[in-house]
């Protein structure tokens, strides 16, 4: 994995004032875990709330969602939360705007915030981005995936997941031992993916293992810098043996560029199928972020079958995302995140 453009580990102050706007969500690395239990428990409370309640608590407001990328779950669910909440959304996009015709990031920026937009939910290609527009305009930014960075947002719902599926857990809550004994396996492109580096980022501080598996050219040795808890493992049915969580990533063809891999041999040797979660891990919990690849990383019986959280997690992305536009703004029992 790179690194991203600017370290995401920064201190949040700069000349004794905040570099970003309270509301940001950049990267997990800036969350406490109290600030994680803070999201977690909203969330619950957001479930519980009927749709009048919900939609009046962003009703007004104004938000921007700003896609380099393609993507399905995530912009449709930042798009469903927003308006769910009340406020009223805009689609930009760099097939329809004038990012076509060469305009800058920090521009596009200011543009939206001139024409009304209060918080801009954010996904581009190069990673670092967030950072950039946090700056430049001031507003709350969502890191809606940037690069090969970082998914801080796919993070918090992955971790809810497993929290609301494993036995003897508590979804409200985030401790250093909310994990504690989960061995969580992530296997796929690491190399490429913002979802593995914010979850190997994350789940050790939750109390969890993480083991990396995936072919050398998807999964290089300097994967292990990204800290304590992660480990690397090469052999996916020796790491399935250890797994109370698997998760599977799509293989990024679109990344593959100048990298020798044998997709035949990837199959054999790192796909989940049934017979081998059978064999290796028959109660293991399976995720996947998506978009999902049928007959390449997984197979449809395990996709469909019951260890598999994945529709899980997309609702669980709902609900997620609604709480993060709270804290954007400040409200809903996020008042002191903009104090």
């Amino acid at each position: 994995m790179t690194q991203a453009s600017q370290d995401p580990k920064q201190a949040t102050k700069l000349n004794g004032r905040r570099a970003y706007a309270g509301g940001s969500l950049l990267s997990v690395t800036h969350l406490s875990l109290e600030q994680v239990s803070g999201i977690l428990n909203v969330t619950v409370q957001l479930e519980r709330m009927d749709h009048a309640e919900r939609s009046r608590m962003l009703a007004g407001r104004r938000i921007a969602l700003l896609f380099y990328e393609s993507s399905t779950r995530t912009r449709t669910s930042f798009e469903l939360a927003a308006k769910s909440l009340g406020a009223t959304t805009t689609l930009v996009s760099d097939k329809s705007s004038s990012i076509e015709k060469g305009e800058s990031l920090k521009d596009t920026g200011l543009t939206l915030r001139a024409l009304g937009a209060e918080a801009i939910i954010l996904r581009h290609p190069s990673s670092g981005a967030p950072f950039l527009l946090a700056r430049e305009t001031g507003l709350p930014i969502l890191n809606a995936g940037d690069g090969m960075h970082e998914h801080p947002s796919q993070a918090l719902l992955d971790a809810r997941t497993m929290l609301m599926r494993l036995p003897g857990r508590d979804a409200t809550v985030a401790t250093a031992k909310s994990l504690e004994g989960v061995t969580v396996v992530i296997t796929g492109d690491i190399l490429h993916s913002r979802v593995a580096r914010s979850n190997a980022l994350l789940l050790p501080r939750l109390g969890a293992k993480v083991l990396l598996c995936g072919p050398e050219p998807l999964l290089p040795a300097s994967a292990l810098g990204l800290g304590p808890g992660v480990e690397i493992v090469r052999d996916f049915d020796e790491a399935l043996g250890r797994a109370q969580v698997l998760m599977m990533l799509r293989i990024q063809k679109e990344r593959l560029a100048g990298l020798e891999l044998d997709l035949a041999d990837y199959i054999a040797r790192y796909q989940l199928n049934g017979e081998r979660l059978a064999a290796g891990a028959p109660d293991a919990l399976v995720l996947h972020p998506g978009p999902m690849i049928r007959g390449l990383e997984i197979t449809g019986d395990v996709a469909d079958g019951p260890n598999s959280a994945i529709e899980r997690q997309v609702s669980n992305g709902l609900a997620v995302r609604s709480a993060l536009l709270l804290r954007a703004f400040g409200v809903g029992g996020f008042e002191s995140v903009i104090a």
